[in-house]
């Protein structure tokens, strides 16, 4: 099982495996109060740990294992370039060796850690280095405790995202792509070659600044400001009054995107880019993706986590395409195992 749970809404999948293939044997989202979850910290164990027992009733399963997963400031994602030694050497020198790239006390971090394909020379190997805070941790294994489940995989959103584009994508070696997740606020980045991920960021924006704008430019309450956002029309206000608040919010969405990338091809060894494949709510904010395509001059494609699982939509009770822009983390998450690398 896997659970995406966000500051909005706890997103439940489940899936069945056959062979090569998957097939999605459970699927729910469920709504959470506001504020519940604030800069992806927890704020409302309570509320949340109950978020995640009703998605998981309404999803119908009883499996008891769940992978969850962080984002935000509280993970930190680096490579890093360390002198050539065996996998028992670096597992004895790996927090050692992470001291100097963690801008946390390591004693606080929970560390995991990827030999990557590739080196400079022979003398050294590429090492990807993930660190996420223990204590963020412990919030959100603690929820998913309260709510009768077991957390058995605690993985990053951006790594998540990859597994499902992986899982329903052929992947072409020499292809850069742009997997990127709007979420409600948040946006997580991960550039990715071929199966190897090149940068990762989680920006502090996302499609609750359109909610907010729309807020206080019409005095709406916040579901309402929601609906209008959606372009569905609320009280007096019409699409086209709502269009240019959110194309303002989008002109700061694509700044803060314009820096990742700009950062991106400060640090990379080219600074191509070829795709971006879009996912998460707000990726859904009327004229986003057509902003986005027209910034940066890239194909803006549509990231589906059931392009190739089989997806029931009598059996979810929601269609294939109207699950697909919000399960895509849960997707990924689902597709690991306890135990796995």
């Amino acid at each position: 099982m896997g659970l995406d749970i966000g500051s909005s809404a706890v997103k439940a999948v489940e899936l069945k495996a056959s062979g090569r293939s998957f097939r999605v044997a459970a699927f729910a989202s469920e709504s959470m109060a506001p504020d519940s979850i604030v800069d992806g910290a927890i704020i409302d164990g309570a509320g949340v740990a109950d978020a995640i027992r009703r998605v998981l009733e309404r999803a119908g399963t009883r499996t008891r294992d769940v992978a969850a997963s962080l984002s935000g400031n509280a993970v930190i994602v680096k490579k890093i370039s360390l002198p050539q030694m065996t996998s028992t050497e670096l597992a004895e020198s790996i927090r050692w060796e992470a001291e100097q790239y963690i801008p946390f006390d390591v004693q606080d971090v929970n560390l995991d850690y990827q030999i990557l394909p590739g080196a400079d020379t022979k003398n050294t190997m590429d090492v990807l280095l993930v660190a996420a805070k223990k204590e963020k941790i412990a919030d959100y294994t603690g929820v998913i405790t309260q709510a009768g489940r077991v957390p058995v995989v605690v993985d990053v959103d951006a790594f998540a995202l990859q597994n499902a584009f992986e899982a329903n994508y052929d992947i072409e070696p020499g292809v850069v792509t742009v997997l990127m997740n709007v979420g409600a606020s948040a946006v997580n980045i991960n550039i990715v070659a071929g199966t190897a991920s090149l940068f990762t960021r989680d920006m502090s924006v996302g499609g609750n600044a359109y909610t907010e704008a729309v807020q206080r430019e019409f005095n709406l309450t916040f579901e309402r400001a929601e609906q209008a956002k959606r372009g569905d029309s609320a009280e007096s206000v019409r699409p086209e009054d709502i269009a240019p608040v959110l194309r303002a919010v989008s002109e700061n969405v694509l700044l803060e995107i314009q820096k990742t990338f700009d950062f991106y091809k400060a640090t990379a060894p080219s600074d191509r880019l070829d795709r971006v494949m879009l996912c998460g709510g707000g990726s859904n904010v009327p004229g986003f993706a057509e902003a986005l395509a027209e910034r940066f001059g890239l194909p803006v494609e549509r990231l589906d986590p059931f392009r190739r699982i089989t997806f029931d939509a009598a059996k979810s009770g929601v269609r294939a395409d109207e699950a697909a822009p919000t399960a895509v983390v849960a997707v990924g998450l689902a597709l690991r195992r306890a135990g796995d690398r």
